[in-house]
C-alpha cells in the first residue's frame, strides 16, 4: 500500500482559545435541539398525515441514510479544498431547506428523495463540524471540546424531545408541521453560529495525490469499520432495549423514557469528565478497549431483566444495564474521537472526517434491524452475541490503531 505524508497547511487567525468552542457548542445544541423534536415525532407525521406505511418510512430513512453516508466523504473533501467554515455554512442552510422538503413529500418516492438530500447534508455537515473542530481547537484540547459538543447536544436533543411530544399530544397536521419548521429554523441559527467562527485557510491540491486518499487508507478503514461496530450501541438504546422491556420484561412501560432520561442526564453530566481522562492515542485506545468489556456486561444485564417476573426487579436489572451501557457509551465516545482526530492528516480532516463519520450512518441503516432479529429474535444468546462483538470490537482496536500508527 502506498503511504500518503500530508505537511501541516492548515492556517488560520486563531480567536481566544474558548471562543470557537462556545460557538461549536451553541451551533451543536441549536442543530440539536430541531432534531430532537423532529425525531420524536416525525414518523407519525409520514404515516399518519402523509399516509406513507411503516414499512415505507422504514425503507426511506434507512436508503438515506446509507445515501449519507457515501456523501459524506466527498463533501468532506470539498470542505478541505474550499475551507471548513464556508462549507459548514452551506451544508447547516441545506440541511435547513432538506428538513423543508419533508413537507412536500406526497408519494414514497419523494419521501426517499428527500430522505436522501437529508442525509446527505447531515453527514456531510457532521463531517465538516468535525474539521472545523480539528483546525480550531489545539491538538490537547479537541476530545475534550468534542465531548462539550456531545454533552451539548445531549441536552439539545433532550429539550427537542419535550417539544417534539408536545406536537403528539397534539396529533394534528398544524402541530407536525410547526416541528418542521421548528427543525428548520434551527439549522439556519446553526449556519449563522458557525458563520461566526474564524475562516480556515484550505488546503491546496498536491500533485500525484488522489483526491480521496482516504479510500486507500487501509489503517484508518479498519479504525473505522471497528468504530461502526461499537456504534451499534446507539440503536441499542433507542430500538432493541425498548423493544425488549415491551415484549421480553415484566416492567412497566415507562421504564423506556426513564432510561433514556438516565442516559441522557448521564452524559451531559459525565462525558466532558471522561474525555479529559486522554493523555494521549494509546490511552484513547485503552479507553475503547475497556468499554467493550462495559458494553459486554450491559448486554448481559439486559438479558437477565427477562428472567424474572417481579417489575421491579426487571427495572432495577434494566437501570444497572443502562448504568453500565452508557459508562461503556462516554469510554467509546471520547477514546474514538481522539483516535479518528489523531490518525487524520491535519490538512485531509475533512474527508477523513467525513469517512470516520460513516460508522454513524451505518449504525443507523442496520443497526435497527439487525439488532431487532438478534436481540429480539434470539433472546439470551442474541444478547450474548452481541456482547461478544463489542468486546472483540473494543479489544481490536488497540492493534489497528497501532498499524495506522506506523504508517502515519
Amino acid at each position: 500500500m502506498a503511504i500518503y505524508r500530508y505537511p501541516m497547511t492548515v492556517t488560520l487567525d486563531r480567536p481566544a482559545p474558548a471562543r470557537p468552542g462556545r460557538l461549536l457548542a451553541a451551533a451543536q445544541l441549536a442543530g440539536s435541539l430541531g432534531d430532537g423534536a423532529f425525531l420524536t415525532c416525525s414518523v407519525l407525521f409520514f404515516t399518519r398525515i402523509v399516509g406513507l406505511t411503516p414499512a415505507q418510512v422504514g425503507l426511506g430513512l434507512t436508503l438515506g441514510w446509507a445515501v449519507g453516508s457515501v456523501a459524506g466523504v466527498p463533501l468532506g473533501h470539498l470542505a478541505d479544498r474550499h475551507g471548513a467554515r464556508g462549507s459548514a455554512v452551506l451544508l447547516a442552510l441545506a440541511t435547513s431547506a432538506s428538513i423543508l422538503t419533508f413537507l412536500l413529500v406526497r408519494t414514497p418516492l419523494l419521501f426517499v428523495l428527500a430522505a436522501c438530500l437529508y442525509g446527505s447534508c447531515q453527514t456531510g455537515l457532521a463531517a465538516v463540524r468535525q474539521a472545523l473542530l480539528a483546525a480550531l481547537a489545539d491538538p490537547e484540547r479537541r476530545t475534550r471540546i468534542r465531548a462539550q459538543l456531545q454533552s451539548a447536544g445531549n441536552a439539545g436533543l433532550a429539550v427537542g424531545a419535550g417539544l417534539g411530544g408536545l406536537a403528539l399530544s397534539a396529533d394534528t397536521a398544524p402541530a407536525y408541521l410547526t416541528v418542521f419548521v421548528l427543525d428548520a429554523a434551527t439549522f439556519v441559527v446553526t449556519a449563522g453560529l458557525m458563520l461566526a467562527l474564524p475562516a480556515v485557510t484550505p488546503s491546496a491540491p498536491r500533485a500525484g495525490e488522489p483526491k480521496l486518499a482516504v479510500l486507500r487508507d487501509r489503517p484508518y478503514a479498519l479504525v473505522t469499520l471497528l468504530n461502526a461496530i461499537l456504534l451499534l450501541r446507539m440503536p441499542l438504546l433507542s430500538v432493541a432495549i425498548p423493544l425488549w422491556i415491551v415484549e421480553r420484561t415484566a416492567a412497566p412501560g415507562w421504564t423506556v423514557s426513564a432510561l433514556f432520561v438516565l442516559n441522557t442526564v448521564v452524559v451531559v453530566l459525565l462525558q466532558v469528565r471522561v474525555a479529559g481522562r486522554l493523555a494521549s492515542i494509546g490511552s484513547a485506545a485503552r479507553m475503547v478497549r475497556r468499554s467493550g468489556v462495559l458494553l459486554l456486561a450491559s448486554c448481559v444485564a439486559f438479558a437477565l431483566s427477562a428472567s424474572g417476573t417481579s417489575p421491579w426487579i426487571a427495572f432495577a436489572v434494566l437501570v444497572v444495564g443502562a448504568v453500565v451501557q452508557v459508562f461503556g457509551e462516554m469510554l467509546q465516545s471520547a477514546g474514538t474521537w481522539e483516535i479518528g482526530f489523531a490518525l487524520a492528516p491535519a490538512d485531509r480532516q475533512g474527508q477523513y472526517q467525513g469517512f470516520f463519520g460513516t460508522g454513524v450512518s451505518v449504525a443507523r441503516a442496520i443497526g435497527p434491524v439487525l439488532l431487532s432479529t438478534v436481540v429480539i429474535g434470539w433472546g439470551l444468546p442474541g444478547w450474548l452475541l452481541l456482547g461478544a462483538v463489542f468486546l472483540a470490537a473494543g479489544w481490536a482496536m488497540g492493534p489497528a490503531v497501532r498499524w495506522a500508527q506506523a504508517t502515519r
